[in-house]
């Protein structure tokens, strides 16, 4: 097969970490890519949102599929134009992508179809806002109704910093994204991560992980993208899993298909496990960064068949897929700054090192300057991820290739793992 990978962040370097592994792959090609994912695949210099030009390039290589990795290729509507192409892709089309391209959506779609989540108010201006806020509790949850990049949630302890973040979303904090703002009662319990395919028709659940937020130790500091996962995630028992795939993952999927958006792909339920049970945070329509990274470290199974099943409408003749019995550690080394003000531009070195088998560095913002130095090119920047028979051997070996790598201008947490480590 000749598969083509859209992405360039450390979520694609998974995938493209993992399809490369498939013996069903002749040729890989990802657009944009990073310098990392040259090791699995050729690079072509088209940006994810560029539908045209992914489409004419799936075409000059003779895509057998395509493989979406970020959400802003889905909202672009390059799911659409590449099945108008006649290409099986692995993506959902833009009109089921408002299940994350807008909260506000997302809020009224859990209220048609009986989706426990939060409750909320969505705002049109700040006034609006200000006077919604007194229909919750602190700690307040404020929103930017688009896509923000993982950083468009602000948890204010207060009502004045609640209203600070209002004011900075309409003023153009988040772009576009901000223009208009979702409150959200605060849940309290544990929150997780959660992944199921679906062909349009048939649905299954596939792996779950555990995500670290808060861009320091402790749950300290700003909301980011993600600063580290691990998984499985002693949250994820049995019961849990049930329940999230019976009153979540197969009510949106039937509830989407009835709005006309049958859903091919993946979607990502990041939930909170509640005394209430679980009820939905918000959904993903792609793999997460950085939960992709420990799925793929512990899928046992091809990733590809399951790709192209949900693609052409055959997942239900997929067997379960089968996982490895060991943890899988993600710490996320960021640029300092992040995510308000990452420093582009740091020089970074040793991260192509030999980390040894159940150990791989992935490429999340990283470019090559003129002189083929290494350097940081996004906030988060690399992915040191491990596998070990325990989590904390997982999370051993992960920090271990953290401190081989030279990366002055960075920095992580430390404590990744921690709620299940105690």
């Amino acid at each position: 097969m000749n598969i083509l990978l859209v992405g360039s962040g450390g979520r694609e370097h998974a995938l493209a970490w993992k399809i490369a592994a498939s013996p069903l792959v002749k040729r890989l090609v990802a657009a944009p890519g990073n310098p990392g994912m040259a090791a699995q695949a050729e690079l072509r210099n088209v940006p994810a949102t560029d539908v045209e030009g992914l489409v004419a390039l799936a075409r000059e290589i003779a895509a057998d599929l395509v493989v979406i990795g970020p959400e802003s290729s889905v909202a672009a509507g390059l799911a659409d134009a590449v099945v108008a192409a006649g290409i099986p892709c692995f993506g959902p089309s833009a009109q089921a992508g408002q299940l994350e391209s807008s909260k506000a959506f997302t809020k009224a779609f859990c209220d048609r179809y009986g989706l426990p989540t939060s409750a909320y108010a969505v705002c049109e201006s700040a006034a609006e806002g200000h006077a919604a806020l007194a229909r919750f509790q602190p700690p307040y949850v404020v929103k930017a109704d688009g896509l923000a990049a993982g950083k468009g949630v602000v948890i204010a302890p207060t009502k004045g910093e609640a209203e600070a973040a209002i004011d900075d979303a309409f003023a153009g904090r988040f772009g576009e994204a901000g223009a208009r703002v979702v409150l959200e009662e605060f849940l309290e319990g544990e929150i997780g991560s959660l992944f199921a395919l679906c062909d349009g028709r048939d649905s299954m659940v596939f792996g779950s992980a555990q995500d670290h937020k808060r861009a320091f130790d402790g749950e300290q500091g700003p909301n980011t993208g993600g600063m580290g996962t691990y998984s499985p995630a002693p949250v994820f028992t049995r019961e849990l899993v049930e329940q999230v795939r019976t009153r979540l993952v197969e009510p949106a999927f039937a509830g989407i298909a009835a709005d006309g958006a049958p859903y091919k792909g993946v979607l990502f339920v990041e939930l909170m496990a509640t005394k209430a049970g679980p009820k939905l945070v918000e959904f993903n329509v792609r793999f997460g960064d950085p939960e992709c990274q420990v799925l793929m470290l512990r899928l046992e199974s091809d990733l590809v068949p399951y790709l192209m099943a949900c693609a052409e409408g055959r997942l239900a003749e997929m067997p379960p897929p089968q996982w490895r019995d060991e943890s899988a550690v993600c710490v996320v080394m960021a640029a300092k700054g992040y995510p308000e003000k990452p420093q582009a531009g740091g020089a970074i070195n040793g991260a192509d090192g030999d980390f040894g088998a159940d150990t791989v560095v992935l490429h999340a913002g990283t470019k090559l300057d003129d002189a083929g130095q290494l350097r940081a090119s996004g906030g988060r920047v690399l992915n040191a991820c491990a596998r070990g028979a325990t989590l904390r051997e997982a999370r051993d070996r992960a920090y271990a290739a953290v401190d081989a790598i030279d990366f002055p201008d960075g920095f992580c947490r430390r404590d990744i793992g921690w709620r299940a480590l105690g």
